[in-house]
């Protein structure tokens, strides 16, 4: 699909705009969707950069696409930009592809922040795949921004210990990486967001269900005991039945714990 401008205000260009499929690199799949609220500045206006998951292997943004209205609903005044990346596939566009996407859609965002008419002040939030990918760029990179929070929904965080968890994520790991644990070692750690804790991490919440079947609350908990450890503000928020993504009311108290936690933490 071509780049698409779907709304604007007639005459205004700082009224709210949607922008879909906005390419970030050259590969179909870099690629991403941009909501801008009416009467932004590029002191005030907040941004957040959502994450789809899939494994690494699939998935799409528009996965997130029905949940922008519930984030511009509870988080007004916020630009939020929906970001695809390339995916794993047949021994191709293996780590640190997706690693690397989302810096550069970010890294794009922030350069364009005087087009865009938005501050500096980055908010990340993954799912599964996205989560991990949104907390690695949050805790691993610093420059050009240094991201004010990271929300992250069951996302991996130490990929050694995810890898020796179950069969499946085991398989998953070793497509997407190339290898073990045993044979790439330092992709590895240096895909593992609790690798790079430190006094500076940004605040974190963790969204966690009890009974999920690829990404064991063991997960969530080592990166809860690192953040407290370094003195990181955080939140664990734990949903003891259920599995990998939920819905209805717990739903719902997940985006409205987000939206206290952003309003706390993201000044």
């Amino acid at each position: 699909m071509s780049c698409q401008k779907l709304t604007d205000t007639p005459g205004d260009d700082n009224g709210p705009s949607t922008q879909l499929n906005i390419s970030y690199g050259s590969d179909p799949l870099q690629k991403m969707d941009i909501y801008l609220p009416g009467g932004r500045n590029t002191t005030t206006t907040k941004v957040m950069v959502l994450i789809h998951g899939g494994g690494w292997t699939e998935g799409d943004k528009a996965d997130f696409t029905s949940y922008v209205s519930t984030i511009q609903t509870l988080l007004p005044g916020y630009a939020i930009f929906n970001i695809n990346y390339r995916l794993a596939a047949n021994n191709s566009n293996l780590f640190p592809t997706q690693e690397n996407d989302v810096k550069a859609a970010i890294d794009l965002i922030y350069s364009k922040r005087n087009d865009y008419k938005i501050s500096g002040k980055f908010v990340l939030l993954g799912a599964s795949a996205g989560g991990h990918l949104a907390l690695l760029q949050g805790y691993k990179y610093t420059t050009p921004v240094k991201v004010k929070a990271v929300v992250s929904f069951f996302g991996p965080t130490d990929l050694n210990a995810l890898f020796n968890s179950n069969i499946i994520a085991a398989a998953i790991m070793a497509g997407v990486v190339g290898g073990t644990p045993t044979t790439h070692a330092s992709m590895y750690q240096q895909s593992s967001p609790a690798t790079f804790v430190n006094a500076s991490t940004p605040p974190t919440i963790l969204l966690q269900g009890g009974i999920d079947p690829l990404v064991p609350p063991a997960q969530a908990e080592v990166l809860k005991t690192a953040l407290g450890n370094a003195g990181v503000i955080n939140q664990y928020v734990f949903y003891p039945n259920e599995g990998h993504g939920w819905i209805g009311a717990n739903l719902t108290d997940s985006f409205t714990k987000i939206a206290a936690f952003l309003n706390a933490n993201v000044n």
